[in-house]
């Protein structure tokens, strides 16, 4: 095989991969979020507590949307260091990982009430709702 024909298919295969986790990203936002709205109108319609139910879809929602930017990372990184490394591809990725990492940061805080380096926190020391 000539080399220039192997580049060229793991150039191509890796723009499918690319593809892939990202077309995976959106399936996860799409699926998550509406299995947890499902569980969240049919809880209310069981007579469950609006806030506590509401909690909980937050809850899963945020999940989700940390799993799915932890997948568009995952596309962003394969994509600038395997097909488009140039310094500026380069520092648009530093910068998409940075925006990315504080949203995923505010996002934990948001879903756990704690920040991602801090430990747990115990049923005794959940705030009452």
């Amino acid at each position: 095989m000539h080399p220039d024909t192997l580049e060229h298919s793991m150039t191509e295969l890796l723009k499918i991969t690319v593809i892939a986790f990202e077309t995976l990203a959106a399936g996860v936002l799409i699926i998550g979020a509406t299995v947890f709205l499902v569980r969240f109108i049919n809880a209310l319609l069981r007579g469950s507590q609006g806030l506590k139910e509401f909690r909980k879809f937050r809850h899963g929602f945020g999940q989700t949307l940390l799993l799915a930017l932890d997948l568009l990372v995952a596309s962003d990184i394969i994509l600038t260091v395997t097909l488009d490394l140039s310094f500026e591809s380069l520092g648009m990725l530093g910068l998409l990982v940075l925006i990315r990492t504080f949203l995923h940061f505010i996002l934990e805080l948001e879903v756990s009430g704690r920040w991602p380096w801090q430990a747990a926190r115990s049923a005794s020391d959940e705030p009452e709702a």
